[in-house]
Formats: C-alpha cells, structure tokens, sequence
C-alpha cells in the first residue's frame, strides 16, 4: 500500500465514478487504468464550469512559512508590454549601465589583440578586421540575441538556468522525481505557444523524458555554460580593469609592467570589497557613466573618421573578410580569435533579463550601443591606416591629448562597472544553481528590499577576487588574458543555441525549417570562432577550461549525490500499514507540542521520522511535515506558494506542508514570524477542510454524478484546490448562493465537533510551544559499488555536505527548540 502514504482519511482518498465504486484518486496523481489522467482531464473543454466554481467556492487560506512574500508578491509580472513608450526609454538608459558594461569596454582591447596577431602590412588588413568585427557584432548580439534569444525567456527571466528550467517545465527531465501535478497550476507555469507542431513536440518530450543518458547530457549542458559563466566572471574583472589601466603605460613616465599589475590588484580589492554593499548602494551612478562612456566612443570615432580616412566604411563589404584571409592565411585564423572580444558581455543581454523587458534591452542596443561601438570601431581604423605602428595602444593613441585624462577617467569607471556587471551575474547564476539543487548551499545575503536579484554571496566574492589577482598577477598582459577570455565566451554562446533550438522546437514547436535555420547559422559561425579560440590553449586558453571542468564537477556531484539522497529517502519510507499498527499514539507518548520535521519529501513519511520515535521517549501532539521545494518557474506567487494536506487519520494529528520557491524567490524567514503564520494557517486550513467536506456532502445529496466528475478534476495532490483560487464574477457568485445556499453550509460547519475538537487540540499544543526536528542524512557507497562512486559519494560529495550553508530552518531558531537525528543511507 505505497501508493496511499499520504493518508487514508476521507480527504486523502475519495471514491469517484458515475456508478463504480472502484474508482478513486490515489494521492492525486496516481490513478487506476480508467482514470483520467490530470493533464488529460486539465485540457478538456470543461462544461462543468458552474459545478467547479461552487467547488472552489471557499474562503481564501492565508499562506504559512512565507515572511519575505510582502516583498515579492507581485513581482512575478515581467510582462511590460503595456509600459508607454517614455518608461521604457527609461528602462533601456538603465539597462546601459548593467547590461552593456562589458561589451561596451571592448573597444579597449579588441583592435589591440588582433593586430598582435596579425601585422598591419597594408589596407585589406585593417579593413578586413574592421569587417570582421563588424559583422561578429551584427551577427551573434544583433540577430541571435536581440531578434530570437530575448524571446526565449522564462517568463520574463533570462540565461542558461532559465532556460533549463523552461524546458524541464515542459518534458520531466529534472533529476530529482519530486514533480507534481499540482505544480503546473501555478499561473506562472505555462506561457502562451505559437501555431503548434503538436507531434514532433511529443515526440522530442518523449525521449527526453524515457532516456536517461539525454536528461543527464542536457543537465551537463547546462551546468557547463554555468560554469563557463562563472569562469568569465573571473576574467571580466581582470580584463577589464587591466585595459583600462594600461593607459597609463604610456602616458606617465616610468609606469611599467609591475605598476600595472599593481594598480590592477589594487583595484580589483576595492572592487570585491564594496560588493558587500550590494549593487542598489555602489551602482547609482552606473548608467550615466556608461552612457557618457558610449558618448564618447562614438564622439571619437566620428573625430577619426573625420580627420583621418573617413573611406574606411568600405568594410561595411563582407568581401573584405575573404581577402584578409586569403593573404594572412594562419595569421588571419589567429587573429579570429581576437575578433570574439567585441562580443564580451553578449549573453549578459539575456541573462540581465529579469531585471529589464526584452523592449527596452532591445532599444538600447539598437540605437545606442551598436551604432557607437561601429563608429569607435571605424574610428580606430581609420587611425590605424595613418598610424599602424600604434596597435598596441590603439584606443588611448586615437583619444585627442586634450582628451586623455578625462577619457581616462570615464573607461576606469566603465571597466569596474563592466566588472560589477559579471561578478552581479556570477552570483545570480550561483543563487539559481543552488535553487535547483545543483550548488552546494552557500550563504547568500540579500542587499536591497526592493530587488530581488540584488544578491551578495561572500564565499563566491572573496574566490572570484583571489582568482582575479592570480590572473593578473601571472599574466601581466592584457594579451596574454584576451587568450583565454574568448573561450569561455563563446562556450556559453554555443550552449544557449542548442537550449534555444530545444525550446524552438519542444515549446515554441516552430516549423522544423526555422529551427533548424537558427543552430545551423548560428551554430556554425560560432563553432568557427570557438575552433579559432582553442588554438590559444597552450596560450592562456587553459584557464577557463581549468575554472568551467573545476565547477562543473562541483555542481555535478553535488547533484548526483542529491538525487540518491533523495531516492534513498522515497524507498525507505515509512509505510501507512506500519503506521496503522502503531496507531494514533504512534507506539509512544503524545504530549501537548508541535514538532516541525524538516524533509525532502513531497509524498511518504521520511525514514527519520521513526529515528525520532525510538530515540525520543515521547512525540508532540501535534506533527507537521515541512517540505522546502523549488520549482523551475522565476516566482511562486504568494497565494500560490504553500501547499497544506493531512497524513494519515485525523485522530494521528499529523499534517504536511510544502513551501514551494521559485529560482528568484527571496527567502528571509524569523522564526517568531513563521511559527505565527504556520499556526494561523494550519487553523484556517482545517476550517476550509471542514467546509470541503460539508460542501462535498451537500453536492452529493444534490447530484452524485456531476461530482463525481468534479472530484476527478480536482482532487490533485496536496489539495491544491484550497490553494489556487479562481476569480469570479457578480453573476457566478449569485449563481452559486441558488444552488448552494451558505446557510446550508454554514450551519453544518457549526455542528461540527470535530472541528471544534482540532481547533482547541491545535491551540493546546500551540501554548506548549514549537520544535524544530532537523534531519542529518549521510549518504554512503555500498560495499560492492564501484570504485569512482565510492571515491565521488563518500569523500568528494561527503566532504562538499560537511562545508557547506546548513538548511535553512536552523538558521534563525533558538537552540533549545531544536532537535536533531542523523541517519545514514547506503546508495
């Protein structure tokens, strides 16, 4: 009888059927041959639509465990379509000084490193590398990101994570099994689909979700342009700053290489340090200084092309490309790899998402930065074809001397701010991973009330500071790192074009010739630039390659080990048979008190909870399985958060909550605040399970078979009906007090002792006071298992559970409410 862990009171399991008494729900989701399944009876033409509302007709249920969701509660709508056209242009002025850092520095460095490659020896060489980058830019941040990335957004959040969790949202690829039919019910869950090529879409989720080796290949996927993402937000800072510093190697005299690297270092400390501030304090000035900073790379540009050869816009001909090649051969393939830096910072555009709107990312690269980083591009050819020996320093050379000290100024601040950017993302990024269940929990402090992605992580901080000088400090050369930044880059790029293609093909259902069109396109320009940039392993190249296999191994043994735990703890759950042996004293003592048992389980009652009745010489009266779960959508609104259902009889007391998160959600939990909200919900939860019951009857009396109807529709897991509410009109609700009169209701609620019974039981042992049962679960190999997962489980995932964040319900908990049982599973 697993299949009915969940409880066998009349709540738990109700006999359907218009005349079989043989079928029933099964915890919601499990059902016999002739049921419907829930997916299946969610998309009928529903012509019950009277008979729902009355069953929904309830009074709302206030959420529990949920203190920070006065915060959030609305912050899930992205949808700002309907922002008038001066909002948005203020939306797109901020979107320069987060978004646009990295790329918009670019000009520091790019021309630089391509003509370390590449000797200026005539024209075609500075007009093919013109040409080259101009069309890098207006093929993968224009046309891949701008026109077809954007839209691939989950609800509203971008990057690697958000589409990962989009498509898990779509075929059940998520390693961990604890998915629930209740879960699509959240308004964010679904997003509104194209035409639909239904049978290829079924097709491409039916092997994703029957073959394991493919839910395993799209999870390394994703966790690798993560950690190709964090590898760049070690780079970013080191690149950036040290561009911009270099400036100064030829303008004050005796300012050599170690000075360089010095005031680099320097920079880079007071940069990691002020992060503590969270960006909402240091980044106020961010946008007007990156839009004096894009001013002035196009005001330089247009000053060049005007003094010295404004005919260098005939690169604007692709046919420069080819002759570029054809005479520098292996010199010009180098030299490719150099062209990628003018598209740093291109993912940060679908990353930065959530805090934006796809317009307003799209305005302002289309009408500020593209046609300033052209024009600063143009401009430094047009100085390189009168002054070819002045690559090395390209940018600061080209700046008017009257110009130097304050364009100086302007590209130190943009390069830090560049760097704000990165190490901003390498956080968000962190903070989904761990969401998600694949990042050891790290600790995570929120620095602003108002933004919820404004995050500020100290381990991953202090790590990517120390890694950053390390980079300096060993390169000393700007074009020593361009070596190595270009890959990172590019790898996330290649990553996103196949979830993208997926999501084309799986969500979107495109027609197949479109889809395919992007990943070929795309793809292949960005396999040739990733070809080109591996040339320069032994150059530098290693380096993110040793950052991104380093993460990536971390994210994925702490996800291995996760799911075993968690499959050891679903197959040696408690039984309900043995739970019904035992009875409502559950083999003990029952004293008045409420014990919270923190668990990963959606369904079953944990293994640890028999710990604690053999360890313990008595039980609390009253027990409440709590559940932290994250689901893949961005925000879990408020009302749709918590989750409430009894297990087993109602004379055992025992209840289950699950708090779902979204991967953005914020989660700042008092335990005052928290034990107060769980016991207001847990009585208005029994009040609404009373009513339920009375309003069941009533319809039974009324008519049996348009209930039975009703009940298939609705009686999911985890009575999800008492959560996710419907609005009605004037006439609906008039409807309904003809059909069902509240006084029949009402009257029946107040006989019943039952309830009244609870509710002073309840009180009881709310007056006796609340403790904390946390579980230790430790993981270990068997005997006969293999050696790499004996080493993987019972050293390296082992030694990550030992050092990293404890669960967050021991965080904010007085000691003395807190009890603690260890068990150890053999996987």
């Amino acid at each position: 009888m697993e299949e009915i862990e969940e409880g066998s009171s009349n709540n738990s399991i109700r006999r359907v059927g218009t005349g079989s008494s043989d079928r029933r729900w099964v915890d919601g989701s499990e059902v016999d041959s002739e049921t419907p399944l829930f997916s299946e009876i969610r998309d009928r033409d529903y012509s019950f639509g009277n008979l729902r509302r009355r069953l929904m007709k309830k009074p709302k249920r206030a959420d529990s465990l949920d203190v920070e969701a006065m915060e959030i509660a609305g912050s899930h709508g992205h949808n700002l379509k309907d922002l008038s056209l001066l909002t948005t242009l203020g939306i797109a002025f901020q979107t320069l000084g987060v978004v646009y850092g990295d790329m918009g520095t670019s000009p520091l460095y790019v021309f630089s490193d391509v003509f370390s490659k590449v000797p200026i020896r005539s024209e075609v060489d500075v007009l093919g590398a013109l040409s080259l980058v101009i069309y890098t830019i207006a093929v993968i941040p224009l046309a891949k990101y701008v026109f077809v990335v954007l839209k691939a957004n989950d609800n509203g959040e971008g990057g690697t994570f958000a589409l990962y969790s989009l498509i898990c949202r779509y075929a059940k690829v998520n390693k961990l099994p604890n998915q629930q039919p209740a879960d699509e019910q959240i308004s964010s869950f679904r997003l509104k689909l194209p035409t639909p090529e239904l049978e290829r879409a079924l097709g491409i989720k039916e092997a994703l979700e029957t073959k394991g080796y493919l839910k395993t290949l799209l999870l390394l996927l994703v966790l690798m342009g993560t950690s190709m993402i964090i590898g760049d937000g070690i780079l970013t800072p080191a690149m950036s700053v040290m561009s911009a510093m270099s400036g100064l190697q030829g303008e004050v005299k005796g300012f050599g290489t170690n000075a360089l690297v010095m005031s680099s270092i320097v920079i880079l400390v007071a940069l990691f340090s002020i992060q503590r501030f969270g960006t909402g304090k240091v980044g106020f000035l961010f946008a007007p200084v990156l839009a004096l900073w894009f001013f002035s790379l196009g005001a330089i540009g247009i000053y060049n092309l005007l003094k010295y050869d404004f005919t260098v816009i005939r690169a604007l001909n692709p046919f420069y490309i080819v002759l570029f090649f054809n005479k520098n051969s292996k010199q010009a393939w180098s030299a490719l790899g150099g062209c990628v830096l003018c598209i740093t910072g291109a993912e940060a555009m679908f990353a930065d998402l959530g805090h934006f709107s796809v317009r307003s990312i799209q305005m302002a690269f289309t009408c500020v930065v593209f046609p300033c980083l052209l024009l600063a591009y143009m401009g430094q050819a047009a100085y390189l074809t009168k002054h070819p020996e002045a690559s090395a320093r390209i940018f600061y050379d080209s700046v008017p001397k009257s110009l130097f000290w304050p364009v100086f100024v302007i590209a130190t601040l943009a390069a830090m701010i560049a760097s704000q950017a990165m190490i901003s993302a390498t956080f968000s990024c962190v903070k989904q991973a761990m969401a998600l269940g694949c990042f050891p929990r790290l600790k995570i402090i929120h620095t602003s009330k108002k933004r919820i992605g404004q995050i500020y992580i100290p381990v991953i901080n202090w790590f990517l500071m120390i890694m950053c000088i390390l980079v300096v400090s060993i390169f000393r050369s700007t074009t020593h790192i361009a070596n190595a930044y270009g890959i990172a880059e590019v790898g996330v790029m290649m990553v996103s074009t196949v979830l993208v293609t997926l999501v084309m093909l799986l969500i979107w259902q495109t027609n197949i010739f479109l889809a395919l069109c992007f990943p070929l396109i795309f793809g292949s320009v960005e396999t040739i630039y990733l070809l080109a940039v591996l040339t320069k392993i032994l150059e530098g190249g290693w380096v993110p390659l040793v950052f991104a296999t380093f993460f990536l191994t971390v994210m994925y043994i702490w996800n291995y080990g996760s799911v075993l735990k968690y499959q050891s703890e679903v197959r040696e759950r408690i039984s309900m048979d043995f739970m019904r042996e035992l009875g409502s004293t559950l083999g003990t003592i029952r004293i008045p008190g409420i014990g919270l048992l923190y668990n990963e389980l959606v369904q079953g009652i944990p293994s640890i909870f028999g710990q604690f009745l053999l360890t313990l010489p008595a039980i609390h009266s009253t027990i409440i399985f709590v559940c932290i779960k994250y689901v893949p959508v961005p925000v879990v609104p408020q009302e749709e958060r918590f989750l409430f259902r009894r297990v087993c009889p109602k004379d055992y007391h025992m209840f289950r909550c699950i708090a779902r998160y979204g991967y953005k959600d914020v989660r700042k939990e008092d335990s005052r605040v928290f034990e107060q909200l769980l016991i207001e919900s847990l009585e208005k939860f029994l009040r609404c399970e009373a009513l339920e019951d009375a309003l069941e009857s009533t319809l039974n009396d009324f008519d049996p078979d348009r209930v039975s109807v009703a009940s298939d529709t609705y009686t999911d897991d985890l009575m999800a009906p008492l959560i996710h509410r419907a609005k009605r009109s004037e006439p609906e609700q008039d409807l309904d007090s003809e059909v069902l009169p509240s006084s029949s209701v009402g009257s029946s609620m107040e006989e019943d002792p039952a309830l009244e019974y609870e509710l002073a039981a309840l009180r009881e042992a709310t007056d006796s006071g609340l403790t904390y049962l946390l579980a230790h679960g430790d993981v270990r190999a068997k005997k006969n298992s293999i050696f790499v997962k004996k080493l993987v489980i019972n050293y390296f995932y082992a030694f990550l559970r030992r050092n990293c964040r404890a669960g967050a319900a021991n965080l904010t908990v007085p000691h003395m409410n807190i009890l603690q049982a260890g068990m150890t599973y053999m996987v």
